[in-house]
């Protein structure tokens, strides 16, 4: 990570940090696992300077399992998909009190459909009803490999205006 410092890099993403894909099904297994997990994470990550963001992005994932444990890895960013899931699924970072950022997928990858920009807005709004404005962030909900240009680019503009709708 140091090298991507170097090269320029001020924000970098570590993608699916196996929290919760490798978790065992067996409880009892959980509480090591998971302390390995957090631990090379920080590993991975300390190398930077504190003005770098660190984000990680997890797509699908049952939250409620991991939060404490991804709390834990210090992440200036978490990254998640959030298009189709709305605002349900953000009650258990309030419940348990998440304090980093949390960027919210409001864009559907997996979807042809181009989100309008009062949708994008709506979303957030409903967001905002359930975490911090301050803590939201506004971006697609993965990377953009599913989809042509001619979709993707339109899409990303009304993502870009809900933003600057809602900073006002």
């Amino acid at each position: 990570m140091a090298d991507l410092e170097k090269g320029g890099a001020r924000v970098i993403q570590v993608d699916e940090p196996a929290i919760r894909e490798g978790l065992p099904l067996r409880q009892a297994e959980r509480g090591e696992y998971l302390d390995w997990a957090v631990e090379s994470f920080r590993i991975a990550t300390s190398g930077v300077k504190p003005e770098t963001q660190i984000q990680t992005h997890m797509c699908y994932s049952e939250f409620g399992d991991i939060i404490d444990a991804i709390a834990d890895m210090d992440a200036d960013v978490l990254l998640i998909e959030n298009a189709r899931s709305g605002a349900e699924l953000l009650r258990i970072f309030r419940e348990r009190k998440y304090a980093q950022a949390i960027g919210l997928g409001v864009y559907d990858i997996h979807s042809p459909r181009i989100p309008t920009t009062a949708e994008l807005v709506s979303h957030v709004m409903a967001a905002a009803g359930v975490l911090r404005p301050d803590q939201l962030w506004v971006n697609p909900d993965c990377g953009l490999k599913t989809r042509a240009f001619a979709e993707v680019e339109p899409a990303l503009k009304n993502m870009v205006a809900a933003a600057r709708e809602l900073r006002g």
